[in-house]
């Protein structure tokens, strides 16, 4: 029982670090690009607080747009709500109390949850256990971020890194050949979506993937 649990462990650790490598990277292109705007300690702060990449990046941009305060609590706001579909798709797999859902929530990320649907263990945690490497990793890359890292230098990487980390999860969470049908149309469609009305982003992506999953439900 002991080695059984030993590697699983191990074969969880294995499975999260290249996430959290990507995730690292793209805290040092958050954490150049953000403190010339909030200041170190600000920056550094909302990454500890906040933990969500998409929604930094979007409180940047929009504050660097000029926006008004409300706007940007709009914006984030708006963005959170993909945390409705992901935890939609794990509520069936939950396997522990409503306090243990609680402390792992804090943890339900685009990637946590890819990382749950792929494994034995109960979602929960895994959704803690990779989730706090991701927390650590985020953190540490935008204090170094903050100390020096070159956004130029920096953001070709992390704009590489980013398709290639979703199509993994993808991948990874990809089991039958409907999955894969789903997956390929998901993203013909966003693409063709984002097209036609750029302003979509990623609330048209959610609604995608949303439309997607009910008219191709699994057999």
């Amino acid at each position: 029982m002991v080695g059984g649990t030993e590697r699983k462990t191990k074969g969880l650790v294995a499975a999260t670090i290249p996430v959290a490598t990507a995730v690292g990277i793209f805290g040092i292109v958050y954490g150049a690009a953000a403190a010339p705007v909030f200041g170190s300690t600000l920056t550094i702060m909302s990454s500890v607080i906040i933990f969500s990449g998409a929604a930094q990046f979007l409180m940047l941009a929009l504050v660097v747009a000029g926006a008004t305060p409300l706007a940007v609590l709009g914006g984030v706001a708006t963005l959170a709500m993909r945390h409705f579909p992901l935890g939609a798709v794990l509520q069936p797999r939950l396997t522990e109390g409503r306090t243990s859902r609680v402390l792992a929530a804090w943890f339900l990320l685009d990637e946590t949850t890819g990382l749950a649907l792929t494994r034995d263990e109960p979602p929960e945690h895994t959704l803690r256990f990779s989730g706090t490497i991701l927390y650590v990793f985020w953190i540490v890359g935008t204090i170094l971020g903050v100390l020096g890292g070159s956004v130029a230098a920096i953001e070709p990487l992390a704009v590489a890194l980013f398709p290639v980390l979703f199509i993994g999860l993808a991948a990874l969470t990809g089991s039958t050949i409907n999955d894969a049908v789903r997956a390929v149309l998901s993203g013909l469609m966003t693409l063709g979506l984002v097209a036609v009305w750029p302003e979509a982003g990623a609330l048209g992506a959610i609604g995608v993937a949303i439309f997607v999953a009910a008219v191709l439900a699994r057999p």
